[in-house]
């Protein structure tokens, strides 16, 4: 789990850096992809119809972000996800959930754990029954 302290925060820039990344369509997709698993340049570049160029272009800019992490193996440039940045960026997100969102959620929760008691009922039960007297 991630701590909270500074340190483990993205700063202003790196905000800037991934939230301009994730701005395009295809740095999305090639991000969804990866979350798939590891994958090379030209697995990343197969659905896309552009030059594989542009795709790098793509690559450089999710890689500067943080977002993706590459290696090259012999003549194979190889891509990842890296989760911690992702991660980064979501509890980012997180803590700006608008306070309806949190209301939201409460409900959710109370509504999922089914309906109570009903009072009457259980009142019901415990009162004797009122005879006439003889």
């Amino acid at each position: 789990m991630l701590n909270n302290s500074a340190e483990h925060r993205l700063s202003e820039r790196e905000l800037d850096g991934v939230f301009h990344a994730l701005a395009d369509s295809t740095r999305r997709a090639i991000v969804v992809r990866l979350c798939d698993g590891p994958a090379s340049v030209s697995q990343l570049a197969a659905p896309f119809g552009m030059s594989l160029p542009a795709v790098v272009q793509h690559l450089q800019v999710l890689q500067a972000s943080g977002l993706i992490r590459s290696e090259k193996i012999g003549r194979v440039r190889s891509c990842s996800i890296d989760p911690v940045t992702v991660r980064r960026a979501e509890d980012w997100l997180g803590q700006r959930r608008t306070p309806g969102e949190h209301r939201l959620d409460r409900l959710e929760d109370f509504l999922a754990s089914g309906p109570p008691a009903r009072e009457d009922e259980s009142s019901e039960e415990q009162l004797p029954s009122k005879r006439s007297a003889p």
